[in-house]
């Protein structure tokens, strides 16, 4: 897939953790980086799963891991993994930056919090 409105190479991402997350303080499993507007949300697996309600808020349809030496693409709408070109960088968020994280914010029960 390469439609120009659902994949734009000149876009970066919004920064480095999830927006939504970020706002409330909250934290990650995993993070995605919409292909479309560089929208980084949090994966299916994380508490908030906004990477999957930016999606349905937008309809912007492809997303990319965002997460160091993953340069997966998944479409939403079919439910398929796509392919993609290379995005502006950043194309990960820091090595630094653990998953989950942010380290400051991620309880010590944390696994036991994304099985309920």
């Amino acid at each position: 897939m390469n439609d120009s409105t659902q994949i734009r190479t000149d876009v970066p991402p919004s920064g480095t953790g999830c927006v939504e997350c970020e706002q409330t303080g909250s934290w990650w499993l995993h993070l995605r980086r919409c292909a479309a507007c560089g929208h980084v949300g949090c994966c299916d697996d994380s508490l908030g799963k906004h990477a999957t309600a930016h999606w349905r808020a937008t309809g912007h349809r492809i997303m990319q891991s965002f997460e160091p030496g993953e340069d997966w693409f998944w479409d939403y709408e079919s439910e398929t993994m796509a392919t993609g070109p290379e995005l502006a960088p950043a194309r990960s968020h820091p090595l630094s930056q653990p998953a989950p994280g942010p380290a400051d914010r991620v309880p010590a029960d944390w696994q036991t919090l994304l099985r309920e």
